[in-house]
């Protein structure tokens, strides 16, 4: 197995874990932050196959979705990958998603095993509340031992299922996103290609591995390159940058809410760890070119801007390394994948015309589970993706996103659909309308707020409202505020109309 920057990598997850401890057995590929404690690769290759044998010993089908409800740890990690390891089609639960999204994810996947942290063994149950299946869950602590079983694993190949990741659409109704073992390689050797990472970087992993971002750019990236990952279980302001001081990072990977928060923060980086500070990554939402240049300004360390998807394992878009032009504004250009702008017949758009941003390369998904009408509706003819994002391409080849096609709120990086807000308001006998919509938002990037119009004479209020969307969505997902109105916006359709909405209240 080589890393080569021109050629999508070949094989599968076990393959190149098997790559890792056979050449390079006792080099740490991993340190815990919670516990101090560290894997090689050596060692990590021998717990990612004794949980490969454990879950085959249960007699789970090869391809078959195997969820996890852990956050960043020494002991969700190795589940992760020895899921990977089996053939398994691994599921990660996004702990921030609220109730009603994970039980549909639980019951849409299919899903007969779970591993449960005992941290998150309420969001679990909460989740299992929403479900109608009843899958077993594994207790998973860090003195758990999966006994190594003389078993015989599940063959592999690059075209197997590997990752079933959910995101939420328009619908406000999570959709799976599968990833091929091929495709899933593919989304950490684009970043490794476009950030030329090599076995002496340092990553700094402070998203949680159950969103694409922590996932491929800060777990798979550095098994394709052979690279250190520091695994903190989430950030901390206060502990950021004595992190990186004492495990002697060369790159981290964020979302603009984080750069905002360590550029306000009185803390800073030691003289030792900005030298070794290669850079640092932004992802998951624009970044506001004020706050890349203050940050910039501040640590002395340059920020590179991204842009990727969970539909195509992470990235698809990065500014070049310094002294490569960076355009502030601009997540960057294509690196192992096909860029293009399409105009609404889905041709290629002239330089500087906006139109869709699409995508075509090996880490594309493979399908949207169960839905062959999202997946169709996804590609084009001649197989480019679309992202739903709206954009142009200037003379040099560096996207500027004008625009979403889709309703989305990013809130810290995080996709929210406004449905899901709508239809937990509509859970209230008295809410007659509603539709939930962004606000521009200092700490997030945006947050989410509401209006509803209530039946006539209710009685009910803004706090009861509030009350039942944490209930139903988690306190993440919920409104900022409720606006009570007699009328909702509407279009000539009788649509309502969110960005309305926005503009005027």
């Amino acid at each position: 197995m080589i890393f080569d920057h021109k050629v999508s990598p070949k094989g599968t997850v076990r393959d190149w874990i098997n790559f890792r401890a056979n050449t390079a057995p006792n080099v740490k590929s991993h340190y815990f932050f919670k516990d101090d404690s560290e894997l090689s690769w050596a060692e990590l290759c021998d717990a990612a196959k004794s949980i490969a044998a454990y879950l085959t010993d249960l007699g789970i089908a090869k391809g078959e979705s195997v969820a996890t409800c852990m956050p960043n740890s020494r002991e969700g990690i190795i589940c992760l990958f020895g899921i990977l390891y089996g053939g398994f089609r691994a599921t990660p639960l996004n702990l921030a998603a609220g109730p009603a999204a994970l039980g549909h994810a639980i019951s849409h996947s299919k899903t007969n095993h779970i591993f449960v942290s005992p941290c998150q063994k309420s969001v679990c149950n909460a989740a299992l509340q929403e479900a109608t299946v009843k899958p077993n869950l594994i207790t998973v602590t860090e003195e758990t031992c999966f006994d190594t079983l003389d078993i015989k694993l599940h063959d592999v190949s690059e075209t197997d299922h590997a990752l079933l990741m959910y995101t939420s659409g328009t619908t406000g109704l999570p959709k799976g996103v599968v990833h091929s073992q091929s495709s899933l390689l593919a989304g950490g050797w684009t970043t490794a290609v476009a950030h030329e990472l090599t076995e002496q970087d340092r990553a700094f992993c402070v998203l949680p591995f159950y969103h694409i971002n922590g996932l491929c750019v800060t777990l798979v990236a550095p098994l394709i390159s052979g690279g250190f990952v520091a695994v903190a279980q989430r950030f901390s302001n206060t502990d950021f940058w004595h992190h990186c001081e004492s495990q002697k990072i060369t790159w981290f990977s964020v979302v603009p809410t984080i750069i905002s928060h360590l550029l306000h923060s009185d803390r800073e980086p030691n003289a030792a760890c900005k030298a070794n500070m290669r850079f640092a990554r932004s992802a998951s939402a624009p970044l506001a070119p004020e706050i890349q240049r203050g940050f910039e300004d501040k640590f002395g360390i340059p920020i590179v801007e991204t842009m990727g998807l969970t539909e195509t394992s992470a990235q698809i878009l990065s500014n070049p390394l310094p002294p490569g032009l960076r355009k502030i504004g601009s997540p960057g250009i294509g690196y192992g994948n096909e860029i293009a702008i399409l105009d609404e017949n889905m041709k290629r758009a002239n330089a500087c015309v906006t139109g869709e941003l699409a995508v075509r390369g090996p880490n594309v998904l493979l399908e949207y589970l169960d839905n062959k009408d999202a997946t169709d509706g996804t590609f084009t003819s001649d197989g480019w993706m679309r992202t739903g994002d709206l954009g142009y391409q200037d003379q040099d080849g560096y996207v500027f996103i004008t625009g979403r096609l889709k309703e989305l709120i990013i809130k810290g990086g995080e996709n929210i659909a406004p449905r899901e807000i709508d239809e937990a308001l509509y859970c209230h006998n008295d809410v007659v309308e509603a539709a939930a919509f962004a606000r521009p938002c200092q700490k997030y990037g945006q947050r989410v707020e509401a209006a509803v119009r209530l039946t006539k004479g209710s009685q009910t209020t803004d706090k009861e409202l509030l009350s039942l969307c944490e209930r139903k969505l988690g306190s993440f997902k919920s409104p900022d505020c409720i606006y009570i109105l007699p009328e909702l916006p509407k279009g000539p359709s009788g649509k309502i109309q969110r960005l309305k909405l926005a503009d005027t209240l």
